[in-house]
């Protein structure tokens, strides 16, 4: 979808044609989309430019500029999250907020995400890789996106969160759809159907609350009143796009990296002290949420003049690939002295999540390589991706012996 003019205050030579949906410009997928869409756009484009597609915005590629991007809300404000922007916007608490608006929601939900509490979960994070390994270690292989790296993370945040597990797949196909579509119609009729979803499970736990985090924030305070019903709806909202989606896309384009490289494989077996390296590595190289931002007064930065109402997406997927803060940004890795990405964005909308979603990863890797130590990719497997907002391998079909 194209806008039909350049705006006045853009510049010829800052336009470059960008679809966030066919990020890297080809109808063919390539084996790795990350190093792909980084090398298109650091080796093509401007560091930041101006697309005319979707209703037309702005373009951050680099690691530096998006960190100054995400840092700053005086003038790039997360109260808009939607590319074209749309009447009506969902509101993500307490992503839609910028500071010091966001600060007690994130602090509400801050102990929850805790290194400690994260420590604490350990156990059943540990149950559920196993419990999933048990279904498909006998086969001989399996579709790990679906078996596998979906599951594994939803079904801990849905046990958390206090969901009915059996709902699994239906809560994980809402998410899949918000996040493959930026039309108005559908994501107003996508948001209504989660917000009623979460409105049925808010109203279960004030009538019989239990030891999850929906109950508990049934009866939390903010900034000491009590917690507004609209407030909790928007807060459960973005737990749940964040919960069904990001781990499990992480998960998977990590572990197929893991499936073409034996010699990894053996190395992680042999010595399970670096796995924690292989996921951090895995989150420098496959970075998932992009963040759109909304230019709350004009500014100059970058060279470029950006106007009150703009809309500015911030790439954190490729800012890992960004030759300038990583040597080798295409190479994993597990050696490296120094590693740095914006996969979990920075500064006051840090994902709250992030120690959780290590956790997960390394667990599921330790448990994984006990029981499954060598494994590959299906023969002739194809790569097919979801691009937007949220990056996702939508297949991975392994073999093992």
């Amino acid at each position: 979808m194209l806008s039909s003019t350049r705006p006045d205050h853009v510049a010829e030579d800052r336009l470059f044609d960008f679809d966030m949906f066919n990020v890297t410009g080809s109808d063919e997928p390539p084996q790795d989309l990350h190093e792909a869409y980084a090398r298109r756009l650091h080796e093509q484009a401007p560091d930041v430019f101006y697309t005319l597609r979707n209703g037309g915005h702005w373009v951050i590629t680099r690691y530096e500029q998006i960190s100054e991007v995400v840092r700053d809300p005086e003038h790039f404000s997360a109260s808009e999250q939607q590319i074209p922007r749309i009447e009506n916007p969902p509101v993500f608490i307490p992503l839609s907020l910028d500071p010091p608006a966001n600060l007690p929601y994130r602090q509400a939900l801050m102990p929850h995400f805790s290194p400690k509490n994260v420590k604490a979960l350990e156990e059943k994070i540990r149950y559920w890789a196993n419990r999933l390994i048990d279904e498909v270690q006998a086969q001989g292989g399996c579709e790990f996106t679906q078996s596998v790296s979906s599951a594994f993370p939803v079904s801990i945040f849905m046990e958390l969160m206090g969901m009915p597990l059996e709902r699994l797949r239906e809560f994980r196909e809402l998410s899949d759809r918000f996040f493959s579509t930026n039309v108005q119609e559908e994501l107003h009729a996508l948001s209504g159907q989660i917000i009623g979803i979460m409105t049925e499970l808010i109203e279960a736990k004030r009538v019989a609350p239990g030891e999850d985090l929906i109950s508990y924030l049934v009866g939390v305070e903010i900034e000491g009143r009590p917690i507004r019903l609209d407030e909790i709806q928007n807060m459960c909202f973005l737990l749940f796009l964040g919960g069904m989606d990001t781990v499990a896309n992480a998960t998977a384009f990590t572990f197929r990296q893991l499936a073409r490289d034996a010699q990894l494989q053996a190395r992680l077996a042999a010595d399970p002290a670096l796995i924690p390296a292989f996921v951090d590595e895995g989150l420098r190289c496959f970075g998932i949420i992009s963040t759109p931002r909304m230019v709350a007064k004009d500014c100059e930065r970058f060279g470029v003049r950006f106007k009150q109402g703009d809309m500015v997406l911030s790439l954190l997927p490729i800012s890992g690939r960004d030759e300038r803060k990583n040597e080798r940004p295409h190479e994993f890795d597990l050696d490296r002295a120094k590693r740095e990405s914006l996969t979990f964005s920075t500064g006051a909308h840090l994902c709250l999540g992030h120690f959780l979603a290590r956790a997960e990863m390394r667990v599921l890797t330790e448990e994984w390589l006990k029981r499954i130590p060598s494994f590959r990719l299906a023969a002739d497997a194809t790569p097919r991706y979801r691009m937007g907002y949220a990056l996702a391998l939508l297949e991975l079909p392994l073999q093992w012996n």
